[in-house]
């Protein structure tokens, strides 16, 4: 009795506390679990699938995970919604970067079972799934997918999506290149992957428009916690934010205009996220005092690295897709170490502290 009292407690206060949202979490799980089971029993029950490919096991999971992913995103950032707003200094999401966020865990969810499933198809050749195990293989992924998203997305915090952009990166490039048709596309530039019309092409363009989205989010969270007590303090997180936004907005552009198709624009988006990139990490200094020194010179590194890039790519040492490859590690990087320098920076400080305070005061009475 007390057991049942106990789960009606959870369904009426699922953000209560940890406990709470862990068994929250566990019973969107298990929804998961009937939900892709039961599609998957309706999908398969004409015989067995493939693994990858059209109509296989991998796809089905892929866009059920997607769309489970996306559905729970939403859900658990209304569902702590209250309990956020009653923290002091913690970063309000409007609704777009709510679905920035949410669609880019949904494109973490449909990429990474692509993946996984492509590599398994390799791994077994010619081999096919029988309708009974592919059901419980799908409602298996598809309740992992909601119970890792669910904890991630009531858990988010600067430092941990700080992580989702860099996984999500990772994830998207690396499906745009093992997908794409021409084996040689790295001969031309980066931005060839976008100029097809197969998945390559639209994973590329899709990976940069979203992440251009993610970014802008970033903007507004990760510069929520920065000092504004005084005009110039406003005026400095005001810069921040915007140099931010603009990166974002630019990086969606590559996307948005393919190097085929809209050149020009293409590469003024590219040349502009550079800029706005250097003057933001040169500035940031003044901008931002309290930046640990040591950022300060990682960011200074990089600038210098990609002058010298850019030196390369004239004299003809390197072709453009390593200078590309290079300038996007770079940038992403500095963004998700900024990220995390803000996000522990609103942290209190350890336990360990106060634990070696104690002894002194006492050594000292």
């Amino acid at each position: 009795m007390s057991q049942s009292l106990s789960i009606v407690r959870v369904l009426r206060h699922p953000a209560e506390s940890r406990e709470s949202l862990e068994s929250v979490a566990l019973m969107v799980g298990a929804a998961g679990f009937v939900l892709g089971t039961l599609v998957a029993v309706v999908a398969f029950r004409e015989g067995a699938v493939p693994i990858a490919g059209p109509g296989s096991l991998g796809q089905l999971i892929a866009v059920c995970a997607a769309l489970v992913a996306l559905a729970v995103v939403v859900w658990a950032r209304m569902l702590v919604r209250p309990r956020r707003a009653a923290a002091d200094g913690a970063p309000r999401l409007r609704w777009f970067d709510t679905a920035a966020i949410a669609l880019t865990y949904a494109m973490i969810a449909l990429l990474g079972w692509v993946g996984v499933a492509a590599v398994l198809a390799q791994s077994f050749v010619d081999a096919v799934v029988f309708p009974f195990s592919a059901a419980l293989l799908a409602g298996v992924a598809v309740a992992l997918t909601a119970y890792v998203v669910f904890l991630s997305a009531v858990h988010l915090t600067p430092v941990s999506l700080s992580l989702v952009l860099a996984l999500f990166l990772v994830v998207g490039m690396l499906t745009s290149m093992l997908s794409a048709t021409d084996p040689h596309w790295w001969q031309a530039n980066l931005s060839s992957l976008g100029m097809t019309d197969d998945l390559s092409a639209r994973a590329f363009n899709l990976t940069l428009i979203i992440a251009g989205a993610l970014v802008t989010t970033i903007a507004n969270f990760a510069t929520a916690s920065l000092p504004a007590g005084s005009d110039d303090e406003r005026r400095h997180r005001l810069f921040v934010r915007v140099a931010l936004m603009l990166i974002g907005i630019l990086l969606a552009c590559v996307g948005i205009f393919p190097v085929d198709e809209s050149l020009q624009l293409h590469n003024l988006s590219a040349t502009g996220m550079a800029i706005v990139f250097v003057t933001l990490v040169l500035r940031l200094r003044t901008l931002i005092p309290t930046t640990p020194r040591v950022f300060l010179i990682v960011g200074y590194v990089f600038v210098g690295v990609i002058v010298l890039l850019a030196v390369l790519f004239v004299t003809g040492y390197y072709n453009l897709t390593a200078v590309e490859l290079v300038l996007a590690v770079l940038v992403f990087t500095w963004l998700i170490v900024f990220m995390r320098n803000q996000g522990l920076s609103t942290q209190a400080p350890p336990p360990a502290d106060e634990a070696r305070a104690a002894p002194t005061t006492t050594g000292v009475a």
